[in-house]
């Protein structure tokens, strides 16, 4: 009983395996059409006793602006394009300082973001925390550097029911994602945190002068010419 057991679960294991590098190899080339996050949402207003309309358009690459990207790396992965998923560095400050007594710290990557956004539960379980570091590894060895950040750019919670850099400008700033200014690119990135709390259409001060640090970040990166390093890493 317990050798059939043990083989049974073996084989699940095993399916499993299988089933998550298919799913994200697909999703190298094809859009995913829905996240778990958005599942998430819509289950917990359906918990509530509410109603939630998501809204989400996907954009390709290049439709994507480039003050978004540089943005939102400035803001929430400043080392995505030397990483291989995981900030080895800012971990280790994040377990100093939470150890320390300190207001919890996060330190993931984009690439870990995307794992956790895409395919998994919210929580800090070391369960969760576990299959988001094999999504993150699976990602970053079929995806390349640009697609982890289009699907990101895609995928992202902007608002409540807000997914994505269109729905977001949109709702935000009532133009398409295109045509974002930088000002706008940078109060998108600096709500990213807290999305649901925060609003990119009506910051407060403190948002307005992280939006203001965000661009300063942005210079001092490189800009367009930190985008263009995104291609030379493997995949891209």
């Amino acid at each position: 009983m317990l050798r059939s057991l043990l083989r049974l679960l073996l084989k699940l294991v095993l399916l499993l395996v299988v089933l998550s590098v298919l799913l994200v190899a697909l999703f190298r080339f094809v859009p995913p059409p829905f996240t778990a996050l958005m599942v998430e949402r819509k289950l917990e207003a359906w918990a509530s006793g509410q109603s939630l309309d998501l809204q989400r358009e996907w954009r390709p690459w290049r439709e994507l602006p480039d003050d978004l990207k540089m943005a939102v790396i400035a803001a929430e992965d400043q080392k995505f394009d030397q990483h291989r998923g995981f900030d080895v560095a800012a971990i280790r400050a994040a377990l100093a300082h939470n150890s320390a007594g300190g207001s919890l710290r996060g330190a993931s990557t984009l690439s870990q973001q995307v794992a956790k956004n895409l395919f998994l539960w919210s929580g800090r379980s070391w369960p969760r925390k576990a299959l988001e570091a094999w999504f993150t590894l699976l990602i970053e060895l079929i995806w390349s550097k640009e697609r982890i950040l289009e699907v990101y750019l895609n995928s992202v919670e902007w608002g409540e029911g807000v997914f994505g850099a269109q729905a977001a400008a949109q709702h935000h700033f009532g133009k398409g994602a295109a045509y974002l200014a930088v000002r706008e690119a940078s109060l998108l990135a600096a709500v990213l945190p807290n999305p649901r709390q925060w609003s990119a259409s009506r910051p407060t001060p403190y948002i307005q002068r992280r939006a203001e640090w965000i661009r300063q970040q942005m210079r001092q990166l490189g800009g367009s010419h930190y985008l263009t390093r995104l291609k030379k890493q493997p995949g891209g």
